[in-house]
């Protein structure tokens, strides 16, 4: 029976590495090209950056203003790193397990900080006119930090949330999908990101989240990567993987004869 589960979760490792790779590859590719194409036009806007950027400033009622500006503060500072530390804590099952994967977790997010900024130097995109921004903003454009920073905290989040419970952290990461995403169109609706910085930037989230599951499914040791999701219950057993079993508490009656 440890055999015929051990195998299992060795499957289920090597099709979520698979996966994962196959996503970081793509989203890797679509992050190149778009910072290609960036850079080979000399920083000017992209498909449908003009648009968007002059509908947001018209279109800033005092209500949605504040919302937005309320949302994209939580992009950035204590917020993004108190998540992913909280994504450590939920994958963890005892104390020094949740201490280390939230530092495993903060230096994700801190790694993943250190390459944007470095392409965000090397592209050196200007952002849009100052006179269009309606929140504070410092540095380069391509790719957003905000975006990157969302997205990446929030990606860990929702993992560690699926990981833990398959069905039941559907709806919290739901939610928290759903707010990396909002911290990535209102830096668009503020005017200090054309849309194509966003977009860059979940792209480059979305390799680094790749990456990162596919190195703790395919390197890390099961007892590093492995997830509740592929422990298979007790009472999910069937009766002869239970008879079959040596540790297995429960006694199975002999069957009677017909």
């Amino acid at each position: 029976m440890g055999g015929r589960r051990y195998r299992g979760a060795v499957v289920k490792r090597a099709d979520t590495a698979d996966l994962a790779g196959s996503t970081a590859l793509g989203s890797l590719v679509a992050f190149v090209l778009l910072t290609l194409v960036v850079t080979g036009r000399n920083g000017a806007t992209l498909f449908g950056d003009g648009a968007l950027n002059t509908w947001s400033a018209g279109h800033r009622p005092p209500v949605a203003l504040a919302l937005a500006r309320a949302v994209t503060y939580t992009g950035t500072g204590v917020v993004p790193y108190a998540l992913v530390a909280l994504a450590g804590v939920v994958v963890g099952r005892t104390a020094r397990e949740r201490i280390l994967r939230a530092l495993g977790c903060l230096g994700c997010l801190a790694v993943a900080q250190t390459l944007r900024y470095a392409v965000m130097t090397l592209v050196a995109r200007p952002r849009p006119a100052v006179a269009e921004w309606a929140t504070h903003a410092s540095g380069w454009s391509f790719p957003s930090g905000h975006t990157t920073t969302s997205a990446v905290s929030g990606g860990l989040l929702a993992l560690a949330l699926l990981a833990r419970a398959p069905r039941g952290g559907r709806p919290l990461a739901l939610v928290v999908g759903c707010w990396s995403v909002l911290v990535g169109l209102s830096r668009v609706y503020l005017g200090v990101h054309w849309f194509s910085d966003v977009l860059g930037g979940w792209l480059f989230s979305l390799c680094w989240l790749s990456l990162t599951v596919y190195a703790l499914a395919r390197f890390l040791p099961p007892s590093w990567s492995s997830i509740s999701a592929l422990r298979p219950r007790p009472d999910a057993l069937t009766t002869e993987e239970r008879r079959d079993d040596p540790h297995s508490r429960r006694e199975i009656p002999p069957q009677s004869p017909p």
